[in-house]
């Protein structure tokens, strides 16, 4: 197998991992992270299989040849398969770190879209609009409107804000499920 060969195929390997983040539908912050932890093992496990399967058939190939070249055949095969170790190996790691640093940009983005659920509960709760004897239906709403959540984030606490408003006797549950939804990133 040649070098090229082996480069082509741990390029193909990025960009398909590549093409494939990047065309993902919008998932919630918890499925981004579970979704970047999961790439990230699969990124590191098909690269470290790659690279020893690349391995295994540069020495397999290197092998062969050494049976039926002269030494000095021998020699340079020893040298071709030492520098398709080492490109393979350089590719790896690059894989792993790509991965590694995916991971760290979705669990970053999903601590700050908690955050921003955390300050806006907070908001409401320093204003008294969270009071159930009190309830600012009109002040959540625009607040809501207006945040940077999310969508789906921002969907669900719209229903629940609206369950409030169409539901009056269920406020005591349902500002519990706000709280829930707002801080459970």
């Amino acid at each position: 197998m040649s070098r090229t060969l082996i480069l082509a195929i741990v390029i193909a390997a990025i960009g398909a991992g590549g093409y494939y983040y990047l065309n993902q539908p919008e998932p919630t912050p918890a499925e981004r992270l579970e979704t970047a932890a999961e790439e990230a093992a699969e990124a590191v496990t098909d690269a470290a299989s790659s690279v020893q399967d690349a391995a295994s058939d540069a020495v397999d190939a290197a092998t062969e040849q050494a049976a039926e070249a002269a030494s000095s055949l021998t020699d340079q095969a020893t040298e071709a398969a030492s520098s398709v170790a080492d490109q393979a190996s350089e590719a790896a790691s690059s894989v792993a770190d790509q991965a590694s640093d995916a991971a760290q940009e979705a669990s970053d983005q999903v601590a700050a879209l908690a955050g921003q659920g955390q300050e806006l509960l907070n908001s409401w709760i320093q204003e008294g609009k969270l009071d159930p004897t009190n309830f600012d239906y009109d002040g959540i709403m625009t607040s809501l409107q207006d945040s940077t959540l999310a969508t789906d984030l921002k969907d669900q606490a719209i229903k629940i804000v609206n369950d409030i408003k169409d539901s009056p006797e269920t406020i005591v549950q349902k500002i519990q499920e706000l709280t829930n939804l707002l801080t459970q990133q």
